[in-house]
């Protein structure tokens, strides 16, 4: 029994179904009641709450309740959080606190689930005392009635809150059910057949969608509602989505368009805007993007179809990369050719087939551009690719006297300086510029042009 929990939390049922399993039992006002109606009859718990050993077994009943609700809140951060966060959609730039979120849901079934822990804690008191025990009584066939009644009407069928709870506790039960198969059918099936990451992710998406509309579809008839009476339903809900879901709608329409016609994959190194990384999952809301930096980036879907995208990994990751590389004028541009063709010899992601090549590109300004065009599989390692080459190309530069100019600009000033020059330098500058007037070798009122 203890093999099979360990199991099944490792696969990460048991943190979510278990304890909406509990809940849902012991939160239940008719099985409460019958509990503790049939415990507070019995003949030792009447002795333990008479005389001095009622306030031994009050103080046990809260100490155990104080207990389960400490491990309520645990259970509810370590189990629930994770998996409503990974459930409900998140629209991006959304808050925190509106109305439909991971954080408030959390925190709702979890204030609900310790509510109904002290109720029942209370009503338990009162039944073991006969004094409290007619009241309880009443409260407890209220709530029983408010559970058991009928508050939905679908067809020929009536339907009480607690039908409701039972069937919200299934389908939540499915959801995380169908997420541990699908990984199960990724990692254990599809991982032996020899196809691509991105059509393993695919196929292991579609297959969790058919599992859970066709589990929906089963449940519902189990449940006892018709499926041809949700026509109704169906149009309602319609109607929401249009108006007032437009943004998840979009996002999940585009995510199966991304699935079935796969312009991107898992694992392709893609750039979007700002935003270059790697694929690592594509759900039904939104698309995950590793960065180079390792900083996960969370992608609406429809980014994706809306915007220009730049696959390096689409149907082939063969890509060439361009590497600038500017010499001064008057260099040998064949030997500059031969150091750059040297530089990209036996590094290990530079295709030899393709063969790498230089491009003269242009005369520049300050100095001769040629372009350094190698091939690599690895498109993801562009970066250090360049980072190498560049290495390279200046070590090789610099150990055979090729310089690599900067920047140069003329300056020229009009007007008349007060300047105080040495005595050769004036009489450089006159020769120079062709005077006959004198000039004081001291302080001379020099026009210079430079």
């Amino acid at each position: 029994m203890v093999r099979c929990l360990v199991g099944l939390r490792r696969l990460g049922i048991v943190g979510v179904i278990f304890p909406l399993l509990i809940l849902l039992v012991l939160g239940s006002p008719a099985f409460g009641f019958t509990l503790s109606t049939g415990i507070a009859q019995t003949t030792i718990l009447t002795n333990l709450t008479t005389g001095e050993w009622a306030v031994v077994a009050m103080g046990s009943i809260l100490a155990l309740a104080i207990i389960l609700h400490l491990t309520l809140g645990r259970l509810a951060r370590r189990s629930w959080l994770p998996f409503l966060q990974t459930t409900i959609p998140q629209p991006e730039g959304a808050p925190e606190s509106r109305i439909l979120s991971a954080e408030t849901l959390y925190r709702t079934l979890l204030l609900g689930s310790r509510t109904v822990l002290w109720v029942g804690v209370g009503l338990a008191l009162t039944q073991l005392f006969p004094i409290t025990r007619v009241w309880s009584d009443r409260v407890l066939w209220a709530l029983v009635s408010s559970f058991t009644a009928p508050i939905l009407s679908l067809g020929r069928s009536q339907y009480s809150l607690k039908d409701i709870i039972l069937l919200v506790v299934m389908i939540l039960a499915l959801i995380a059910m169908s997420k541990t198969v699908a990984e199960m059918f990724k990692r254990r099936i599809l991982s032996l057949a020899r196809i691509n990451r991105g059509m393993q992710e695919a196929i292991a998406v579609i297959f969790r969608y058919i599992l859970i509309v066709i589990g929906v579809m089963v449940l519902l008839q189990v449940w006892g509602l018709d499926i041809s009476s949700l026509a109704i339903l169906a149009s309602a809900l319609s109607v929401g989505v249009g108006f007032g879901l437009q943004d998840i709608a979009k996002n999940f329409g585009s995510g199966l368009v991304l699935v079935f016609e796969r312009p991107i994959q898992v694992g392709d190194f893609v750039e979007i805007g700002e935003c270059i990384g790697t694929i690592e999952r594509i759900g039904a809301r939104s698309t995950l993007i590793r960065t180079l930096d390792q900083v996960s980036i969370i992608m609406p879907n429809s980014r994706f179809l809306e915007h220009e995208v730049i696959n390096w990994s689409h149907d082939n990751p063969l890509s060439r990369l361009h590497v600038p590389v500017g010499v001064a004028y008057g260099s040998d541009t064949e030997q500059i050719r031969g150091l750059l063709l040297e530089a990209t010899q036996n590094h290990p992601h530079i295709l030899s087939h393709p063969k790498p090549t230089v491009m003269f590109t242009e005369f520049g300004e300050n100095s001769l551009n040629f372009e350094l065009l190698v091939w690599t599989r690895e498109p993801s390692l562009q970066a250090v690719l360049k980072s190498d080459l560049n290495f390279r190309i200046e070590r090789l530069l610099r150990q055979n006297g090729i310089e690599i100019p900067f920047p140069q600009r003329d300056l020229n000033v009009r007007g008349t300086l007060p300047v105080t020059l040495p005595d050769g330098v004036v009489d450089a500058l006159q020769q120079m510029a062709g005077q006959t007037s004198p000039v004081t070798k001291s302080t001379a009122d020099t026009p210079t042009d430079s």
